[in-house]
């Protein structure tokens, strides 16, 4: 259907105009203020988002304030370029890969322009982060509504390119009934605000008879086209997120434009600002939880609960809670669940806390006289509240990489149906999985939205498979017949792309699917605006990330043998699910991951950047912008910054360990050259050797005067290849050479221990040694030290130098072994010496009985005292408050609970800092290149910390890294100790 005023709809058009990369780079760079960037690396790491498509990019454009976005989509249209306007890059339906030159508003267009609290409106540029948002809006008393999962990394630029909802969504809608103006770009350099649009307005706009004209005049038209069918064919759900938001032309919604582009996924505007209607803060919430025989059963009490007008109603079924469990994510809130094998958690809001409960015990006796019988769980303790609100936010990266399951994929992982049909809904797309072979006892699992009908799942697709990929196809075609027989959505909240546009015909209709491509032709004729997505789309089986004839590289002759991904490298680089958590800015809740990202704001240098490089280097389908595998420059470059922290290994919900990518790589990238390495692999990663060296000829007064008396410092520093920064000092005495000497104190009565004489603690700061000693024999214990040079292997690791480390890690057991096999405990005082036996050692020699005695048998101090040291009392600490820099292995492998509990024990008021890495990381910070980023870690949260606190409050700090990095910076004047040295300074005080 065609009128007059209208142009024909957008269709694919094969053999488009091919654009010259090489005129394009250059144009940009000339013209644009920003980072160009057309590098391979680059390239490689914005091919894919979180969905299961693939495109690598023409170039990446990461413009410094909007209007150089303007100028980078007028120099993309002069040389016929497409244009991928991304935010978070946490698209689940490809909405965010593409070949065009991709715009990453998220390094600097952040800012938030004006707040006018009066009409509870701000505007922002789009790469603002949601939480960081509300954080600046807080002391206004207002957010903005919508809160997605990711609301810790997604933009608002990406929010309004999906209309994204989340669990707030039940209280303030979706995105598109939050948005009050927009600054839209049309590709051909047309530019305006828009929004809702009264007849005045309207005739004001005619008038002018420009561009914007021409488009105001189109959409009148479509409007008035298609306005039956638009109310015949649209569900009245509260999630309708698939296709345009035609209905926001209709005049009972006020030919609201800037509600039309909401959702449009970038295909046919660029987002420059946003002005957001924004709501207050609730003040006060209860949270009741629910638990149901059966996830249906839970959805069918939902009707009822709605009258009651919750803020958030969500589903979860036991299958989730089990793989969380598996993956140890947020035990302790799982164990506060009722009785039952499916949730819903229901949230009442109010000003006070009094009047949220009431709310919810209403809801509560109306549930007694209905057919349900939940069990119950009231909770109105905010952390417990926060807690359980992270079981469900964790949806997507707990189904993710389940350990001894099939791999789980988005494409159906977001449909939406009315609320009152949610429960039969359930049920029969079970019966649909179990008739694709794909239902089991473990999954897939169901949760999500409940209360406005939006269903998340992740299902073992086999993608891997032409056969697999086939069924998929059948998978999606039938599920999307039975959203429409249901009256519902294909989409919830994330938006159709490439997994459901070409199925959008089965949802609206052919005349409504022609009203679409209409609609694309009045704002992008020329289709260069994210082409092929939503309109004249990709097939759902075309441009796989994996795919029939994904064959990557598997390299051999692996150091790690890689346990967990059946000692494929290629399945451990697989495991990025692009959630993006990495992306997050802070690190509330005492997270790690991913200090680089935290400071420079760099897609390369997040965990996932950095693993889609490792990706793209094993050249799946032989077409990847990476060619030279593990001599790779690129990915070197990518890794060079990460600080190998282990952050991501227990913070990725994917459980993406890249400090064990990154020293792989290395070992490899380095092989057969080693000359090509920098000279801080070799001064740092035999640091252990040298350590030795300088301790048996009692060097120490030497080499320390060699590193500290310039010009003789500034040479040692050049030739070591490290950064203009202060030397640790040697000890005059190492800790063996005392322990040799010492006489023991008490009887030993609770049986010998091992104390590990690691690197840092024996020949750099044995007083942690000597404390740790004092400490266990007043404990009971009869300590051992072994004796001669022996070493974990932990900063041959850290370089990448693996065969070594192997060889040293090696030596180290056979030394050991007559102790574990007797059964016998192993100490560790520095946490990242610790974490290697307990964690590194079984993936470098994994066939060794003894390695795997290691692993078991080795513990941090707090662990001994709290879990194996039966009635041991801890002496009271005469510091009555303490702040703690947990070292980043200890939070990825060891744990620290044991550590609070041991202080609670001695009477200390302890802080855990919310600040991450500490930035020195080992050897990181000692790196040539890594000074800045050091610094900017420790001063985004650690240093001003310590600056705030008087001289009196202890700093505690196991890792000698992180003791380094307090001691040479700005830390107020506080020196950090080791948790032994507070305990043995209370045993001894008088």
């Amino acid at each position: 259907m065609v009128t007059a005023d209208l142009p024909g709809p957008v269709v694919r058009r094969p053999g488009m105009p091919s654009v010259d990369p090489g005129a394009l780079e250059a144009a940009l760079r000339a013209r644009v203020d920003g980072e160009v960037r057309f590098d391979a690396g680059s390239r490689a790491a914005y091919a894919t988002d979180a969905s299961n498509f693939r495109q690598t990019p023409i170039g990446v454009v990461l413009p410094r304030d909007p209007e150089a976005a303007v100028t980078a989509v007028a120099v993309a249209r002069e040389h016929g370029a497409p244009v991928l306007s991304r935010g978070g890059g946490t698209s689940l339906a490809g909405q965010c890969t593409n070949t065009a030159v991709v715009l990453d508003w998220s390094k600097y267009c952040h800012r938030v322009e004006s707040v006018d609290t009066e009409r509870r409106t701000c505007v922002v540029q789009p790469g603002i982060v949601l939480d960081e948002l509300n954080q600046q809006l807080a002391p206004t008393g207002l957010r903005f509504g919508p809160e997605p999962a990711t609301h810790a990394n997604c933009t608002i630029g990406g929010m309004i390119g999906n209309n994204s909802c989340g669990a707030t969504a039940q209280a303030h809608g979706k995105v598109v009934d939050n948005i009050a103006r927009l600054e839209v770009l049309l590709y051909d350099g047309t530019r305006f605000w828009c929004g809702p649009t009264d007849d005045e307005e309207y005739a004001e706009i005619e008038r002018h008879g420009d561009l914007r004209a021409a488009v105001y005049r189109r959409l009148r038209a479509l409007r008035d086209t298609y306005a039956d069918e638009i109310r015949r064919r649209y569900p009245g759900i509260p999630r309708r997120v698939s296709g345009y938001n035609l209905d926001s032309l209709l005049p009972e919604h006020g030919f609201d434009v800037a509600g039309l582009l909401v959702g449009s996924e970038s295909t046919l505007v660029t987002v420059v600002r946003a002005e957001l209607k924004l709501v207050p803060v609730v003040r006060e919430r209860a949270l009741v939880v629910l638990g149901f025989d059966d996830i249906a059963l839970a959805a069918d009490a939902v009707p009822d609960i709605l009258p009651y007008a919750p803020i958030a109603l969500e589903g979860v079924d036991s299958r989730l809670v089990h793989d969380e469990r598996l993956k140890h994510l947020n035990p302790e809130a799982i164990d506060q669940l009722p009785a039952g094998r499916a949730y819903l958690m229901v949230q009442f809001g109010a000003d006070t806390l009094d009047e949220a409960d009431e709310r919810a015990h209403r809801m509560l006796d109306a549930l007694d006289e209905s057919e349900h019988d939940p069990q119950v769980a009231h909770l109105d303790d905010p952390a417990h509240e926060e807690q359980l609100w992270q079981v469900r936010e964790a949806g997507l990266g707990a189904t993710a990489h389940v350990p001894d399951r099939p791999d789980t994929f988005e494409g159906w992982e977001d449909s939406a149906v009315p609320p009152d049909r949610l429960g039969d809904y359930l049920r029969r797309l079970r019966e649909l999985f179990d008739e694709f072979g794909y239902l089991s006892d473990t999954g897939p699992a169901l949760y999500g939205h409940f209360g406005q009908g939006c269903v998340h799942t992740r299902i073992p697709f086999d993608l891997y498979s032409a056969e697999g990929v086939a069924a998929y196809r059948r998978f999606m075609e039938r599920a999307a017949d039975l959203v429409v027989e249901f009256g519902g959505s294909f989409s919830g909240e994330h938006g159709d792309g490439q997994s459901r546009g070409e199925l959008l015909p089965r949802m609206f209709g052919p005349e409504l699917v022609e009203a679409f491509g209409q609609l694309k032709a009045v704002f992008d004729p020329s289709d260069r605006m994210n082409p092929g997505k939503v309109v004249a789309p990709y097939r759902l089986d075309e441009k796989l990330r994996l795919g029939g004839d994904w064959k990557p590289r598997d390299p051999r002759g692996l150091h790690f043998r890689f346990p967990d991904d059946g000692g494929s490298f290629a399945e451990a680089a697989n495991r990025c699910v692009g959630v993006g958590k990495c992306r997050q800015l802070t690190t509330e809740g005492g997270s790690v991951m991913c200090p680089s990202y935290q400071v420079t704001r760099e897609e390369e240098h997040s965990t996932r950047g950095r693993a889609r490089l490792l990706f793209e280097m094993l050249d799946g389908h032989g077409d990847s912008p990476i060619r030279d595998g593990w001599r790779s420059g690129a990915v070197r470059e990518a890794l060079d910054l990460c600080l190998a922290c282990k952050g991501c290994k227990s913070d990725c919900p994917a459980d993406v360990d890249m400090a064990t990518y990154k020293a792989e790589f290395l070992a490899h990238h380095y092989a057969r050259r080693p000359w090509r390495r920098p000279r801080s692999d070799w001064s740092m990663g035999w640091l252990p050797v040298v350590a030795q060296t300088v301790g048996r000829a009692r060097l120490a007064r030497l080499a320390n005067a060699v590193t500290h008396t310039p010009p003789l410092s500034r040479a040692a520093r050049a030739v070591a290849g490290v950064e203009d920064r202060e030397m640790p000092l040697f000890a005059g005495r190492s800790l063996q050479r005392w322990f040799a000497g010492h006489r023991p104190y008490g009887g030993g009565e609770r049986g010998v221990v091992l104390l590990w004489p690691d690197t840092f603690t024996n020949f750099f700061h044995p007083r942690v040694g000597r404390a740790a000693v004092e400490v266990l024999e007043r404990a009971g214990w009869r300590v051992e030290l072994p004796s001669g040079p022996l070493c974990c292997g932990l900063t041959w690791i850290s370089t990448g130098q693996l065969g070594m480390a192997e060889r040293v890690l090696a030596r180290t057991v056979r030394r050991l072994s007559g102790h574990l096999r007797e059964g016998g405990l192993v100490v560790g005082l520095e946490p990242s010496c610790t974490a290697v036996f307990r964690s590194d050692a079984g993936e470098l020699l994994p066939g060794d009985r003894d390695v795997r005695r290691l692993g078991r048998q080795t513990v941090t101090l707090a662990e001994l005292l709290t879990e194996h040291s039966p009635g041991y009392t801890p002496p009271r600490v005469r510091a009555e408050r303490a702040l703690a820099q947990v070292h980043c292995h200890q939070h990825a492998v060891l744990g620290w609970d044991a550590d609070r509990e041991l202080l609670r024990q001695a009477g200390v008021e302890v802080e855990r800092l919310e600040s991450g890495c500490c930035g020195l990381a080992g050897n990181f910070g000692f790196e040539r290149g890594h000074l800045d980023v050091s610094r900017a870690c420790a001063e985004r949260v650690l240093l001003p910390r310590l600056r705030e606190e008087p001289p009196e409050t202890a700093v505690l700090a196991d890792g000698f890294s992180c003791r380094t990095q307090i001691h040479e910076l700005d830390s107020g004047g506080h020196e950090a100790m080791h948790l032994a040295e507070l305990l043995a300074r209370a045993g001894t005080a008088p």
